[in-house]
């Protein structure tokens, strides 16, 4: 455990601990919501560098919402450091390399604090709004469409501080058209295709949900006044443990209780429609274009969705990490083959990035052992998650007359960790979250059997679209390899997927 005697990180200590001091705080311009582990390794790190080559008044104010777990811990650690943390690039059998951002100002909790999160938005000075709530805080229906029978989304429709991402924006985009009308850029970095269209979709809704006297100002500020341009990220940020502050202090010689883990590689590309202005980005490596969508798609169906089969198929197999289930020779095969002659087929190349090239990167990626991804924080939420990452690739293939069937064994491998209490060692793998665990639970009872559950964890799951759920062929592999996950094991079962 990290020493009490060590100095806690702090601008006095860097020179101390040999690294590499920030520059000067900058003044505010980013409101954040999400302050998570992949905002503080990846847009906080951008901002960072890019401020270096062009200062500006890009400082970052985070706001941890209400969807994210364990908010208090990371600001609380920031604050006590002086808004300071380390990144921990971890490279396979190199070593560790560390950062400073020294970007953030203080921060702000949605839930307790939401009206200060509101007034920071609405400020004049603030001229971009990001966000990084995963898939789950943008609170949508499984059609897509904003929740109005979620109870955090009516309780901010109705007028009290807002406690989610899109009652914090839109509140603060009000407060913006009531008072000096400056334009402002709200940024999605979340796993969701088109993501910039899709937040500015679930703004309108909330917008229009609003009662009738408090439209037209704000759907007329919004229509003049807010962008939302289209992004792709993409860097493997793990949860922190206290491995990780224990290497920040054996490595630096200092205290760091909120340290970030993050693989060497990273990427940001975005269409270049900021209203008012932005860090410049392109100096740290981000990559503007007209056309996010193909790198989306690319991200999204091949790391996301290789990840996801890690994930649920790696917990059968009893791996804790993401590096142990890719090098396992038999899982780590079936899940290359997914991502070569069943995903890659879905999936147009982007400029520069080659498919197949860009396969051999992610293995390679995924095998780093320094990272120490867990496979039950990645399993975490795929009723959200599975219809972003897989559903695409399933519909396209079924409708070339293919069923994909490593990704049909990864439905049913989902189905079995999700609502089986004998599918893995959670004490010693880790619990896997998910929103519809007991809904998804209760229809499993009402089953005869697993692949009756599996067939019924599909048609009635609303986890996929109804052309995917409801396909006959689709639905009979998926039951044929419940049954044989829970009657003969994953090793069959993955050799089965194989043949």
């Amino acid at each position: 455990m990290t020493s009490r005697t060590q100095p806690r990180l702090s601008r006095t200590a860097l020179p101390v601990a040999g690294l590499k001091l920030p520059p000067p705080l900058p003044e505010p311009g980013i409101v954040h919501l999400g302050l998570g582990n992949f905002h503080r390794a990846h847009q906080a790190v951008y901002t960072a560098d890019a401020l270096r080559h062009s200062p500006g008044p890009w400082g970052i104010t985070g706001v941890s919402t209400s969807a994210a777990r364990g908010p208090r811990p990371v600001l609380t650690g920031m604050a006590e450091q002086g808004q300071l943390y380390t990144v921990l690039t971890l490279r396979r059998d190199v070593g560790v390399a560390a950062t400073v951002p020294g970007v953030h100002h203080p921060g702000l909790v949605a839930d307790g604090q939401g009206a200060e999160a509101v007034t920071a938005i609405g400020s004049p000075t603030t001229r971009i709004v990001s966000v990084t709530v995963t898939e789950k805080g943008y609170t949508f229906g499984a059609d897509g469409r904003l929740d109005l029978d979620d109870p955090l989304v009516r309780a901010d429709l109705a007028g009290g501080p807002p406690r989610t991402a899109l009652g914090l924006i839109v509140r603060g985009l009000q407060h913006r058209a009531r008072t000096d009308g400056a334009p402002v850029t709200v940024l999605s970095c979340d796993n969701l295709m088109a993501n910039g269209h899709r937040l500015r979709a679930l703004i309108d809704e909330f917008v229009a949900a609003l009662p009738a006297s408090e439209r037209p100002e704000l759907q007329a500020y919004v229509a003049a006044s807010l962008t939302t341009p289209n992004t792709m990220v993409d860097r493997i940020a793990p949860a922190t443990t206290d491995e990780h502050r224990d290497l920040v202090a054996r490595a630096f010689g200092v205290r760091d209780s909120v340290p970030v883990p993050a693989e060497p590689y990273r990427l940001w590309v975005m269409e270049d429609d900021f209203r008012a202005g932005r860090p410049a980005w392109e100096h740290a490596g981000a990559l503007f274009t007209d056309d996010v969508a193909p790198y989306e798609l690319m991200k999204l169906r091949l790391l996301n969705g290789a990840h996801s089969l890690l994930a649920y198929l790696g917990l059968l197999r009893g791996h804790r990490c993401i590096d142990q289930a890719v090098t396992d020779e038999l899982l780590g095969g079936a899940v290359e083959f997914a991502m070569r002659e069943e995903i890659l087929p879905t999936v147009p190349e982007p400029e520069g990035m080659p498919g197949k090239a860009y396969v051999t990167e992610l293995l390679d990626r995924f095998a780093n052992p320094a990272l120490g991804h867990r496979t039950a924080q990645v399993g975490s939420d795929g009723s959200l998650k599975i219809p972003v990452r897989w559903a695409g690739v399933l519909a396209e293939s079924l409708a070339a007359g293919r069923v994909p069937r490593v990704l049909a064994l990864g439905l049913a491998a989902y189905v079995r960790v999700i609502t089986a209490d004998d599918a893995y060692d959670e004490r010693a793998l880790g619990t896997v979250h998910d929103g519809a665990r007991p809904r998804l639970a209760e229809l499993a009872a009402r089953a005869s059997g697993p692949a009756d559950a599996a067939r019924l964890l599909l048609s009635e799951g609303d986890f996929l679209p109804p052309d995917v759920a409801q396909h006959r062929e689709l639905v009979d592999v998926v039951g044929e390899f419940a049954y044989t996950l829970a009657v003969h094991g994953v090793e069959a079962a993955l050799r089965s997927a194989l043949t």
